[in-house]
């Protein structure tokens, strides 16, 4: 199989024991590393490539990025490189990155959450006819709880189109519109065995949320979509046998909605309750879960392999990509923002529910604002309800304009969108508030998407504290240029250290001196 390539130097004839030389050895992770002893027969040394005569104490095979993850996660879905660009919300997830990751031989989602019906359609269509015949591309399925006609259109788009993938996030239960995904198209093959014509991956930060994707369809909605002829009797009898999702997403502290929980603890939780899950429901095939979250340097992805994750997913750093659809004014904020820098804010698509995502905080009031917008939401009945100095800080400060014209902007898109939206609001004043206050949640986001520097600081921009661990990794080296941040340098570079910072591991467990400075790696191109 075709390997990632790195120069890495010659391989050492004489032993190396020094620290300096020791670290040149690690980085030489695509030839076999011996160990063995020095003169005293106390100290060990390395020598890399063909084996040496004298004392070998013992040897570590050749170490490609491509093995970190499970072989299982590369067979089943085409790819070469066990790692997945996630789906930013609004399209930052762009055609292009999805693109990009596929023909480099890993999986890319694109970001349809946020984005109205025409949008979605319009990005599947380009990336069905680019992608063509490659099944590692997919599109993001995000729970809309306020909407969920809305949800079930774009599962339908989705399917319709022959979507190989789609990453379902957000939920908190299963719908009809994901179990759909999964659901449709089931057959067996001439094997026998089940054979999915949609993979499914969920996102997930909760056991009761994973347990819902690792078990299979609950009856009442197979029933219930059979008898709508979504489903046929067949299809239905089949998800019965197999999980809602074969790939599981165990979301730590990510940008974005999340639950902000320490992947350390997270994923082996996960881990082994998939392992008692299928040996519940008897199922005959792996279930693969990956990890998410966190994930902004080397070794941040080699400590999620070294976990068990079958593969990794970024996310926060993907948005300084060239190909990611956000403003350079926006990326320019997000170089500069370091771990601490980010903050929870109420989400637009749950604002009614109190659910919070993590944000940038550095260079923005959003998230001030915004909660600012719920509390008021919270404490009061309707617009009419606020008192007059909090109407006018929340006209002034937050809004920009005046009550009735956000509301008379907010109708006019919802007339377009989802009528019935604007004819409950009529009926509601509360419900009339919320979508006056989601106004500006979700115009926020495309004020950064834009680049609207007359609304810099209501940017809101999610980002987890990877984004600041990956600003000071990258510093100085090409990932720290604008140019140089590709979709494919930014993944390839996080393996290729990932792989070196797991092979210096691997020699300190055999008692090998290795020194701290060979678990660092600097970014460099890579092809």
């Amino acid at each position: 199989m075709s390997v990632l390539a790195c120069p890495e130097g010659a391989v050492t004839a004489s032993p190396a024991f020094t620290p300096e030389q020791i670290e040149a050895c690690v980085r030489r992770i695509r030839h076999h590393a011996h160990i063995v002893t020095g003169p005293t027969g106390r100290e060990l040394g390395l020598v890399t490539g063909p084996r040496p005569a004298g004392d070998v104490v013992g040897t570590l095979p050749p170490l490609y990025p491509e093995w970190l993850g499970g072989r299982a996660f590369c067979e089943a879905h085409g790819v070469r490189f066990p790692y997945v660009a996630g789906e930013m919300a609004n399209g930052i997830a762009t055609t292009r990155m999805v693109a990009a990751m596929a023909r480099a031989e890993m999986l890319g989602f694109f970001g349809a959450g946020g984005l109205g019906h025409p949008e979605v359609e319009r990005a599947v269509r380009t990336l069905a006819t680019e992608l063509a015949g490659l099944p590692n591309w997919g599109v993001n399925l995000i729970h809309t709880p306020s909407e969920p006609a809305s949800e079930y259109r774009v599962a339908k788009l989705l399917l319709d189109h022959g979507v190989p993938c789609v990453s379902a996030s957000a939920y908190m239960d299963l719908t009809p519109a994901v179990v759909l995904c999964s659901a449709a198209g089931l057959r067996r093959g001439p094997d026998g065995r089940i054979v999915r014509r949609t993979r499914v991956f969920a996102k997930v930060s909760r056991p009761e949320v994973a347990t819902r994707f690792l078990s299979p369809a609950p009856p009442g909605l197979l029933r219930a979509l059979v008898e709508r002829g979504e489903l046929t009797e067949e299809e239905a009898a089949l998800a019965a046998l197999v999980p809602v999702a074969e790939d599981l997403t165990v979301e730590s502290d990510s940008g974005g909605h999340t639950d902000n929980r320490p992947l350390g603890a997270l994923l082996p939780r996960i881990l082994t309750l998939r392992d008692e899950l299928v040996r519940r429901h008897g199922y005959t095939r792996a279930v693969r879960v990956g990890a998410a979250g966190g994930l902004g340097t080397p070794e941040g992805v080699a400590s999620a392999f070294a976990l068990g994750a079958a593969y990794v997913v970024t996310g926060s750093v993907n948005q300084l990509a060239v190909e990611a659809g956000l403003s350079d004014d926006a990326k320019a904020m997000l170089a500069d923002a370091d771990i601490a820098d980010v903050t929870m804010a109420p989400a637009a698509d749950m604002f009614e529910l109190g659910v919070k995502l993590q944000v940038l905080r550095r260079g923005t009031l959003f998230a001030q604002r915004a909660g600012l917008l719920h509390e008021a939401y919270r404490t009061h009945s309707c617009l009419e309800e606020l008192p007059p100095h909090l109407r006018a800080r929340i006209e002034r400060d937050v809004l920009g304009a005046p009550v009735e014209e956000v509301w008379a902007l907010t109708r006019r898109f919802w007339r377009q969108r989802d009528p019935a939206e604007v004819e409950r609001a009529e009926r509601d004043p509360k419900h009339r508030m919320a979508l006056v206050f989601r106004w500006y949640l979700g115009n926020s986001s495309r004020w950064a998407i834009t680049g609207d520097t007359s609304r810099r600081s209501d940017y809101q921009i999610w980002c987890g504290p990877a984004m600041g661990a990956f600003n000071r990794w990258a510093a100085g080296s090409l990932l720290a240029e604008p140019a140089g941040r590709t979709v494919v340098q930014i993944a390839l570079n996080l393996l290729e250290g990932a792989a070196v910072a797991t092979r210096a591991h691997q020699l300190r467990t055999y008692g090998v001196p290795v020194p701290s400075s060979a678990f660092a790696f600097t970014p460099r191109r890579l092809s």
